[in-house]
């Protein structure tokens, strides 16, 4: 079957601006290598900023599931009010969510470059002893990464089913604004709770596995 004229351009201008990125990418980790900034010290920094940017989506994360909780036991007369101020609080989860992922591409994006060109030098070494250990440093850094990252994309995944179940209330509560559209979250309430409880572990251990694989890296 062939391709629509549509689906050949698509797919075009996608090749176009990955081939873009990347090469904006290695020019940027160029330019940074000539003051002296290389590779590893652009990965620390990025995981750094990573689990920040998890521990400011946990407090996030935290403080709408409270909001939620104090807009099931008000008033009839404070429920424009209260939608308001959960609406700005799911949005709030919304950035802090999207912010995460942002540093995971960040991460992944230099973490291929420092190990692809890693893999590549290793060719340069006339001393086989030499090779050999830093093939050897090569995969256990390489495995440290992978295990980092799994946390870190936990973490990440666990935030959907959240958004989800907010996204669902804020728009519940905005077309309803009476007495028992409030009785109807309440029995939601649980249900978010658990849900938050799962994202503070997941990130919890996404913090602590980036500390880690900071301190090794920097060794």
């Amino acid at each position: 079957m062939k391709r629509s004229v549509h689906s050949v351009l698509l797919l075009g201008f996608s090749v176009l601006l990955l081939a873009t990125l990347s090469s904006c990418a290695s020019t940027y980790y160029g330019a940074m290598e000539k003051v002296g900034v290389h590779k590893r010290d652009i990965l620390v920094d990025r995981v750094e900023d990573g689990r920040d940017a998890q521990a400011g989506a946990q407090k996030q994360f935290q403080s709408a599931l409270e909001q939620f909780d104090s807009i099931v036991k008000l008033e009839e007369t404070d429920l424009k009010k209260a939608y308001d101020k959960f609406d700005k609080e799911y949005k709030k989860c919304k950035g802090a969510a999207d912010d995460v992922s942002t540093q995971i591409d960040k991460i992944e994006s230099v973490a291929d470059a420092l190990f692809k060109e890693w893999k590549s030098e290793l060719k340069q070494y006339e001393n086989k002893e030499l090779r050999r250990s830093s093939e050897k440093q090569l995969a256990a850094t390489k495995s440290r990464y992978a295990d980092m990252l799994e946390t870190m994309k936990t973490a990440e995944h666990s935030m959907d089913p959240v958004l989800r179940i907010f996204h669902d209330n804020v728009l519940f509560l905005k077309h309803n604004l009476n007495a028992q559209a409030i009785g109807s979250l309440q029995s939601e309430f649980a249900t978010l709770e658990g849900h938050i409880d799962e994202l503070v572990e997941s990130m919890n251990v996404a913090i602590a596995s980036s500390n880690q694989f900071i301190s090794e890296i920097k060794e």
